[in-house]
């Protein structure tokens, strides 16, 4: 899969509510109302990123998760990370 260009990259922010870019990868800071929900969140993220097989990477404090997706193999941001951060965007 092809990176995606930074006017690309902007054009697909625009309707991914939140993310950032970055360092060629997307970012997203979620907050919690608690630790456990932030946990059930992550979860759930492992089971669509394991099904679409594109993973990413995750911190995990007190009440907040981080995500960052990019292609590691590619080195940025491809339309798979688009479509992960999508997924990610339904599930919250």
């Amino acid at each position: 899969m092809a990176l995606l260009s930074p006017a690309e990259i902007k054009s697909c922010l625009g309707e991914l509510n939140k993310w950032t870019y970055g360092n060629d990868a997307i970012h997203l800071s979620v907050t919690f109302d608690s630790y456990m929900e932030g946990i059930a969140f992550v979860n759930k993220l492992a089971e669509a990123a394991e099904k679409m097989n594109h993973h990413p990477d995750l911190t995990i404090g007190w009440c907040k998760v981080g995500v960052t997706l990019t292609s590691h193999d590619q080195g940025g941001v491809t339309k798979q990370c688009v479509d992960m951060a999508k997924i990610v965007n339904n599930i919250l």
